[in-house]
């Protein structure tokens, strides 16, 4: 069953009419076999479908056309069976403009020795096929991923279902909406940037609306849907005794599952797939949203604190990316540090905002003071995250370019008990090192905001990267920082 239902990438392959009818036939029955059998595989999220067998310029450049208007194509898996030579994809690869992967295989896994003869080599030329073609891609300064290895190889599967992810991300992005209410918050640089200029990068949009057009959709909800969302709640989750039938907050409970639907409503009818806002911009709203918030991330919608639109388009984009995979993707923000503990660990979680996604145990409904904001206290589910392998990823707007920052971590259970800490939370060792991972995140200018991911090996990220023409820096098991600290240089 295919994860990523709907979305589909082309296998496109080249030859050339020098071999002869009885070859190319023979070309095109082997890449339809390639296509059935990538399609077949339970490692691909996304669909694989056989294009006819290109062998002119002008088919070529036809199908690099197709593939742009085909909503559902997502990107387009490039093999040169023969040799097809590179002056007829020109045209082609200059008005491609979606994904583009290599794949370096070749039909038969090992050589025929005691029959291998020159119909073997003229038909089976991948090896300087696929050369030829890597030469114009490169010389045309074209973006793709290169995959080598046999077809039928299940880390050949591994690599292009990874692409594909990131294919589906960025697919995703092209022509999305995304709405901040209000501003960012006062003074804050890193929620600021080019909305602009991101726009003409990434293809999403990012517009304002006021949050009195939020705060009507609230008032507009019935309330036999706020009662049967509570109802919700109260299944499943662990609710505070406040916030039970007849406690003392009941109200506000009431209150949060209102904001909810109104908050819902308008990103349904706007056709938003992520929403950011601040606390300083709540003017007409009884609460901050925060049991609102966490639940619609759940739901796949795209949020970062502060009015960060970067951070919160990322966020959506993990998402779709980790379609399917245990695990999550979630807002996050380094909070606090432990510099004693296991020589320093990072405490993560946000005022109330982080997505119940990323929980392992019970999931409890309450209400505390937020000490800001000047609003009645919010309603949040607080929970502890799971442990095991994650990372934190940052897009960061440097002003002439953006970067993708990503730090591996590990993430761990709480040495200890946290009986007053009333947000959701999660914890983890940042590789390499406690001091080596703070120095080089500060040093690369990565934001206090990132997306933390569960599921998303690094792999994805930096095919997405390339895919969106990022720079991508990585803090993993391997960092030191006078290496990154040169290749920071090299970049500047």
């Amino acid at each position: 069953m295919k994860q990523l239902n709907a979305l589909k990438i082309w296998l496109v392959t080249g030859s050339q009419h020098l071999y002869g009818p009885e070859v190319l036939a023979e070309v095109a029955d082997h890449a339809q076999t390639v296509a059935r059998y990538l399609n077949d595989s339970e490692a691909l999220s996304v669909s694989v479908e056989y294009r006819p067998i290109v062998t002119r310029t002008e088919e070529i450049t036809r199908v690099f056309q197709e593939a742009n208007s085909d909503a559902s194509c997502i990107g387009v898996i490039a093999w040169m069976h023969t040799f097809s030579p590179a002056k007829m994809w020109i045209n082609g690869l200059k008005t491609f403009q979606k994904p583009l992967l290599h794949l370096h295989t070749q039909y038969r896994e090992s050589i025929p020795w005691a029959t291998i003869d020159m119909d073997y080599m003229n038909l089976n030329q991948s090896a300087h096929g696929d050369r030829e073609f890597g030469h114009i891609c490169t010389r045309m300064k074209v973006r793709r991923k290169v995959v080598v290895g046999h077809w039928k190889d299940p880390q050949v599967h591994k690599e292009i279902d990874f692409w594909s992810r990131a294919a589906a991300g960025w697919h995703d992005w092209q022509g999305a909406k995304f709405v901040r209410f209000g501003d960012n918050m006062r003074q804050v640089a890193v929620t600021e940037g080019d909305k602009v200029g991101a726009e003409m990068q990434f293809g999403f949009s990012v517009n304002t609306h006021a949050v009195g057009d939020l705060v009507q959709q609230i008032d507009q909800i019935q309330q036999q849907a706020v009662d049967q969302l509570v109802e919700e709640y109260e299944s499943k989750y662990i609710l505070d005794e406040k916030l039970k039938m007849g406690g003392a907050r009941r109200s506000s409970l009431v209150e949060a599952a209102r904001i909810e639907l109104g908050l819902h409503h308008f990103l349904q009818e706007g056709a938003y797939k992520g929403f950011t806002n601040t606390f300083e911009d709540l003017y007409g709203m009884h609460q901050l949203p925060g049991i609102a918030v966490q639940r619609l991330m759940r739901m796949g919608y795209g949020y970062a604190g502060e009015g960060d639109w970067k951070t919160m388009a990322l966020v959506r984009a993990m998402k779709v990316m980790g379609t399917g995979l245990p695990g999550g993707n979630a807002f996050m923000e380094d909070y606090t540090y432990d510099f004693q503990e296991q020589g320093g660990l990072v405490l993560g979680a946000h005022m109330l905002e982080v997505d119940e996604c990323l929980a392992e145990g019970p999931i409890r409904c309450e209400i505390h003071p937020l000490g800001i904001g000047g609003k009645a206290d919010p309603v949040r589910l607080v929970f502890t995250a799971g442990e095991g392998n994650a990372l934190n990823a940052s897009l960061v707007d440097l002003g002439n370019s953006y970067r993708l920052l990503v730090n591996e971590v590990r993430a761990i259970y709480p040495p200890h008990e946290l009986p007053k800490l009333p947000v959701a939370r999660t914890m983890w060792l940042p590789l390499p090192d406690f001091k080596t991972a703070c120095a080089a995140w500060i040093l690369a200018g990565g934001a206090h905001h990132t997306c933390f991911s569960q599921n998303l090996p690094v792999e994805i990220l930096e095919d997405f990267a390339e895919i969106a023409g990022l720079e991508c820096l990585l803090i993993d098991a391997h960092t030191t920082l006078r290496s990154f600290k040169a290749t920071l240089r090299a970049g500047i």
